[in-house]
């Protein structure tokens, strides 16, 4: 039950951060990418630390996207 409840909840991340990552047009402020990197590692490290495969596969594709979202942060800023 734990794993799918994890497994639900980050999927939903991940819909977010791909959707974020597909609107071009969108800036993250620094602070919103900090705490998702930050929220998404710790999911990632829980879900392994408890065996739950799926939830750290998708925290991990969450990842991907905020740093995507902290490259075009950065650029957008300079």
């Amino acid at each position: 039950m734990v794993s799918v409840l994890l497994s639900v909840t980050f999927a939903c991340g991940v819909l977010i951060a791909v959707a974020h990552v597909l609107n071009t047009g969108f800036v993250a402020p620094p602070y919103d990418v900090v705490a998702n990197l930050t929220a998404f590692g710790c999911a990632v490290a829980a879900s392994v630390l408890l065996g739950h495969w799926l939830p750290a596969l998708l925290s991990s594709v969450a990842i991907v996207c905020w740093l995507v979202l902290a490259r075009r942060t950065i650029r957008a800023r300079r």
